[in-house]
């Protein structure tokens, strides 16, 4: 258990940031299922609004370091060319 008065205001705020971050990490989530769904359905119009909405919110949590930038940027990029295929299709 924390004995310093420092280190207890550390562990509040770390718990504070914690619920901030898992928070931030789960609207995430729901944003990309929000873009899969669309795409397993074959929705080329709806797809494309789930990604115009999800790719702010994924930038954010790249910003606030939720997330790392490369797989941010990963993730969109794949997303962004399964969603140009379904126009192929």
């Amino acid at each position: 258990m924390a004995n310093t008065a420092s280190a207890r205001k550390r562990i509040r705020q770390i718990e504070k940031r914690t619920e901030r971050n898992r928070a931030r990490r789960s609207r995430v989530r729901t944003f990309l299922r929000a873009v899969e769904d669309a795409i397993t359905g074959g929705d080329k119009a709806k797809a494309q609004e789930a990604f115009r909405l999800a790719q702010p919110e994924m930038q954010r949590a790249a910003d606030k370091g939720v997330a790392h930038d490369n797989t941010v940027a990963r993730k969109l990029s794949r997303l962004s060319a399964r969603i140009k295929a379904l126009a192929a299709a």
